[in-house]
């Protein structure tokens, strides 16, 4: 039943939920398109691989960020969305995200911002 502790602080009990490199693009993924299908999750986040994304998926549901549906029909559909708690964190981190725009606007106007491919 996802990760418990123990915790040294706050900061640590919330990285905890939000380490992996996908976690936070699956929030910003979930947050700005709502609820969204395996697939189209996956096209959202461009590199990532099916083995990656279904391993995040898993433990965010563990940790109770993200609610999973299962609808019994062929073929089968599976869709994701953020519960109070994912909605929450990803209000928390808004402040994170604006301090990592604001950086993306320095490093732009240096030349020296590397973008990630465009998605589709």
């Amino acid at each position: 039943m996802g990760r418990r502790g123990p915790y040294i602080c706050g900061i640590d009990a919330a990285m905890d939920v939000v380490t992996g490199k996908w976690k936070s693009l699956i929030l910003w993924e979930l947050h700005h398109h709502g609820t969204r299908r395996f697939g189209e999750l996956r096209r959202g986040l461009p590199g990532v691989s099916e083995k990656m994304l279904v391993q995040h998926l898993r433990e965010m549901e563990e940790d109770g960020l993200l609610h999973r549906e299962i609808f019994r029909e062929v073929p089968p559909r599976v869709e994701y969305s953020l519960t109070a708690d994912g909605r929450s964190l990803n209000a928390a981190l808004a402040p994170l995200g604006a301090w990592g725009t604001e950086r993306r606007r320095r490093l732009a106007a240096t030349g020296t911002l590397v973008e990630a491919p465009p998605t589709s």
